[in-house]
Formats: C-alpha cells, structure tokens, sequence
C-alpha cells in the first residue's frame, strides 16, 4: 500500500526494531511519522524510536492491563483515524499485548494492516542451526518450578524445534529444568540480537544449563531446543529374541502387545514375527 500524508483510517500493527534501530523498515517509519495515534505498550520506551525517525505523534498506552472500556474506545477512533500498534520490541501480538484488539477491531468491520518485521524468535531460529521445517513458539515459561515442568512435559514428544523467551536472572533455572524435563537436545542461547554484542551459544541442554547456572548473562534471551533424535527401530534380531521370551508364557497376539510397547516397534509388525516364531 503506497503511504501518502493523510493514512486511509484503521488499525496498522507495526513491528518494531528489537535492538538495533537501522532494522526499522523505511514503510514502518512512514507510518509512524503519519498516523493520527500510535498505541504504545511503554510510551518511554517507544518515544526514544520516536525521536529517532523524527516522528511527532501523539502515543497512547496499550498493554495487557488496558481495560475493555479503553479498548472499545480506541476501537471507536478506528472509524476515521489511522492509529498504530507497536510493542517495546519486535513484533507486536507475539508474546506481546494486542491480539483482544486486533480481534476487536476486525469485528468492528474496520480495515487492519500489518508491517512485518523484526521477531527476536525468528531471529533466533536463523542462527542457532537447528531444525526448522516444524516450530513451535513457546513464549516465557512458567516461573514456578511445577508448572514450568508442567508446560516443559506437555511438548516433551513433540517432534518440533521449541522457541523460549527468558530473562538474564531465570535462565539457568529455565535450562536446568528444560535438561530434565526433555533429555540431552542439541539446543542454543541467543541474547543480544542484533545488538554489538550479539551472540548465540550452542550445545547440550545440560551444558548449557551449567554454562549459565553461576552465570546470568543481561538482556533479552531466546531459548532454542532441537526436536527429540529419531529413534532407532529395533533389528529383527532383537524383536526376536524379546518375543521368544514373551511366547513362553503369552499368546502370540499378547507377546506381540507386550514387545511392541517395550522395544517401541509397530505392533502390526510385532505380531507379524510372532506368528512366524511360534509356529
């Protein structure tokens, strides 16, 4: 959409940069230069961007603890005002306020743009060299030690990346229990993207949950861990062997039931070999 003086009225969700300020896209700039309103999730923090594209427009905040009234207002100005949202950092919804008003502002009948953007998760995924065909963002763990081993063994099986925010203070906790919850996964520790000090460290959950358990590094934290490792079929040999022992005492259906589950193999399979070995 070419931008003009005068923005068409409706709700534009603007990301933002998350550490260095050139990551701005020249169409987001134009759009916070113009807007009528810009919704702001910290207006002390949005105003230093501000001041730095030269922008003078009016900034409202919005965040989680916004009230359906003020909502409802704001949804209210959408009908001839072009008004914008944008977050501390990064992309706005992504474990950030604003989903309620985006779904507010569509039931409204008023027009919705996006200008993607900056996502520290994303980020992440770029340059920590693991799988990244199936993900599934996470966002902050719990900070009590059960349910954050709750949350941890809900996606224990699942075969997808997972994607964790974190602070400075919670990471070593974070990564201990991640360890214990989901094994020995190949995994990375982003922090500082896009900044002068931008690093990703690599390794084992293990290692890395020792590497920063004395250690709790500053700024903002994404946690990467790599899918579980394929499992290695058992060989004939071994299906075998484990069924003879099981049709001693065990019908040819149930010892194929009872393998199956133990050596976790297709039971189509196990019960193929059993018949075989117990004719």
């Amino acid at each position: 959409m070419p931008v003009t003086d005068q923005l068409p009225p409706g709700l534009y969700v603007v990301a933002t940069p998350i550490g260095n300020l050139g990551d701005l896209t020249a169409r987001a700039a134009e759009i916070l230069g113009t807007a009528d309103l810009i919704l702001a999730e910290d207006t002390r923090v949005s105003g230093k961007l501000l001041a730095h594209i030269g922008a003078k427009v009016p900034m409202r905040r919005h965040d989680d603890h916004s009230s359906d009234e003020e909502r409802a207002r704001v949804v209210a100005l959408l009908a001839d005002k072009a008004v914008a949202l944008i977050s501390d950092a990064g992309t706005p919804l992504i474990s950030d306020p604003g989903y309620r008003l985006v779904r507010d502002a569509r039931a409204g009948g008023h027009a919705i743009t996006t200008l993607p953007g900056p996502c520290a998760g994303i980020a992440a995924l770029t340059l920590a060299g693991l799988p990244t065909d199936r993900f599934l963002f996470m966002g902050f763990l719990p900070a009590k030690a059960k349910a954050r081993a709750d949350t941890i063994a809900e996606v224990s099986a699942l075969r997808a990346t997972l994607v964790f925010y974190e602070s400075g203070p919670r990471l070593g906790a974070a990564l201990g229990a991640l360890a214990d919850g989901l094994g020995q996964r190949d995994s990375a520790v982003a922090r500082e993207i896009s900044k002068l000090h931008e690093e990703c460290v690599t390794g084992s959950l293990a290692d890395l949950a020792a590497r920063y358990a004395d250690a709790p590094p500053k700024g903002e934290i994404v946690i990467v861990v790599g899918p579980p490792a394929d499992k290695v079929e058992a060989s004939d040999e071994a299906l075998d062997s484990a069924l003879l022992g099981a049709l001693e005492h065990l019908s040819a259906s149930r010892a194929a039931a009872e393998v199956a589950e133990t050596l976790n193999v297709p039971r189509k399979r196990a019960y193929a070999r059993a018949l075989n070995l117990s004719k």
